[in-house]
């Protein structure tokens, strides 16, 4: 009888423990498919950046010429956020994009001396122009300067539709206006659109408004729109572009998962890519078969200096 329930009890025991490596052996076999399927997606998204960039690049057409070369030159492929340059500094800042394209000097430099960008690299640049209806109500052609344009505008309380987006565009804006002493306009008369330089020219054409574009974009969209170029060439106007690596040593002090996930080794292609010879070339040659004049200079190798001169 004592036998009996020794026997018993030895068979629950053995139960037990082989419910017990049973489970063990599921849990651990679990573990091992997500690492496996971990592993697999770090391997997948390896050959993937993404860019964060203006969307200057891409509404004048840039950016679809120059990345097919490169994910075709180097294997990478490129997923492309195009927004105002602010925006897309904070990407590279927080971790959430690889590289940057963008055309805020200033902004670019802030985030380079706090550690959050590394490699910056002079690119090209093209222009701001002053552009509004034909019949241009307050003469802004007829300015001495581009601040002064703006102060025409101001007193006279014309429309100007501003991109509102806290883009390179939208910073050259507020320092055009903080350059005629106003700090931030207000009225009927200035409207913000929150959106990008395309978008914000077909609404600045509705309404007939002044409003401020990079001269890439508003050629390729010219022909559809009523508008105008009437100031140009002020030194104050150039719009220049840089590239530069996301630093994950500095996303990895905020934010650990992120900074594992940046892709340093296509950023960095990406980067030699758009100061090579061969690239700087491309970019130069972009437009003058459409519009019989190039869209972007190319400035590789040159001091920023040089050209703000």
């Amino acid at each position: 009888m004592f036998s009996g329930k020794r026997f018993k009890l030895n068979s629950v025991f053995v139960f037990i423990l082989m419910l017990c490596i049973l489970l063990f052996l599921l849990t651990s076999c679990g573990q091992k498919t997500t690492s496996q399927q971990g592993q697999s997606k770090n391997i997948q998204n390896s050959k993937e950046i993404i860019l964060a960039t203006t969307t200057s690049t891409q509404d004048s057409g840039l950016l679809d010429v120059l990345i097919p070369i490169f994910e075709q030159k180097t294997g990478f492929k490129v997923k492309t956020i195009a927004v105002g340059t602010g925006q897309a500094l904070a990407m590279g800042e927080k971790g959430d994009a690889d590289v940057m394209l963008v055309h805020a000097p200033e902004a670019e430099m802030e985030l380079v001396k706090k550690g959050a960008a590394i490699n910056r690299q002079l690119v090209m640049h093209n222009d701001f122009v002053i552009v509004g209806p034909p019949e241009d109500p307050v003469g802004v052609k007829d300015a001495k300067s581009a601040a002064e344009a703006f102060r025409l505008i101001a007193d006279k309380k014309a429309l100007f539709i501003s991109r509102g987006d806290n883009s390179g565009t939208h910073k050259k804006e507020l320092a055009l206006w903080k350059k005629v002493g106003i700090e931030q306009p207000i009225g009927k008369w200035y409207q913000s659109t929150g959106q990008g330089m395309g978008a914000t020219l077909d609404i600045a054409s509705e309404k007939g408004g002044y409003t401020l574009t990079d001269r890439a974009t508003y050629l390729m969209k010219k022909e559809k729109l009523r508008l105008i170029i009437l100031k140009e060439g002020d030194k104050e106007l150039l719009n220049i572009y840089h590239v530069m690596q996301t630093n994950p040593e500095y996303v990895r002090q905020n934010n650990p998962n992120a900074a594992k996930m940046i892709n340093v080794e296509g950023a960095k292609a990406f980067v030699e890519f758009m100061v090579s010879p061969e690239t700087q070339k491309v970019i130069g040659e972009f437009g003058k078969e459409k519009l019989g004049q190039s869209l972007f200079v190319p400035d590789a190798g040159k001091n920023e200096s040089d050209i703000l001169k």
